[in-house]
């Protein structure tokens, strides 16, 4: 039997969209193709009659369960696997799946594991602040012109997850660590190599970018973020350990 990917796993994430019409229009499209979670992240406006009209009656059970985040760290804390959308390459935009291959990606991911899609504002698209939080950028191949309308790009995508069938399922993915999980921990090992100066004070962003990077690559489980947050609390205590010996001996000695 074909393995599909779990399409109630998958949620489309829109980042501070600037048209209500198009929050409706992306709700219509992923109505079409069988989705319906939709997350907002901080919309700068956001009139519900205009979305709704959009949207039409099909549309409306997605708009109103629709969900509302003033930040996208929030909006993102429970999914184990993010995917950000561009439509600009280069730089830190390593994208490496058009969305066919993206979906057929997500089929083992999805089975287990909550999947976030991102698309950003229709004036600028995702930053390279918001790429931070993503394992994998896909972007739809087009012409001489690139730039889509919202609901266009929303819909394709949605469309190539509802199309995908894979004949041979692909191996089965464990669950992830969600994006909490996974902030939690960059935040307590930047904690500790700055305490047992790994890194440089002044700039530990350019390192803890790097090591994001590697984190994301290796698909870390809960389990491991477990493991890595446990051996930088050992480093922490070994730390505070060898920090009160020698104080004590100092005392002693004078």
């Amino acid at each position: 039997m074909p393995a599909t990917v779990n399409l109630a796993n998958v949620a489309i994430v829109l980042v501070q969209p600037n048209i209500s019409e198009n929050i409706g229009a992306a709700a219509r499209a992923m109505r079409n193709m069988g989705l319906q979670r939709l997350i907002v992240v901080d919309p700068p406006r956001c009139d519900l009659t205009r979305v709704c009209k959009m949207a039409t009656q099909a549309a409306l059970d997605v708009v109103e369960e629709m969900e509302i985040y003033a930040d996208l760290p929030e909006a993102l804390r429970e999914f184990a696997y993010v995917v950000g959308t561009t439509a600009r390459l280069g730089g830190q935009r390593q994208v490496i799946s058009t969305p066919a291959r993206l979906a057929e990606m997500l089929v083992p991911i999805a089975a287990e594991n909550p999947v976030a899609l991102l698309f950003g504002p229709e004036d600028r698209g995702l930053t390279n602040e918001d790429l931070r939080f993503c394992h994998a950028v896909a972007t739809i191949p087009t012409a001489d012109f690139s730039s889509l309308n919202l609901a266009q790009a929303v819909m394709i995508f949605c469309y190539e997850l509802l199309r995908c069938r894979l004949e041979a399922p692909r191996e089965f993915a464990p669950r992830l660590a969600n994006r909490f999980e996974l902030d939690a921990m960059y935040a307590q090992l930047q904690d500790v190599l700055l305490r047992i100066c790994f890194i440089n004070p002044s700039n530990p962003d350019y390192f803890m970018n790097n090591l994001r990077h590697f984190g994301t690559r290796m698909q870390l489980r809960a389990k491991e973020v477990q493991i890595i947050r446990g051996i930088c609390r050992q480093i922490d205590w070994y730390g505070k350990h060898c920090f009160e010996q020698g104080r004590k001996s100092g005392d002693s000695g004078g």
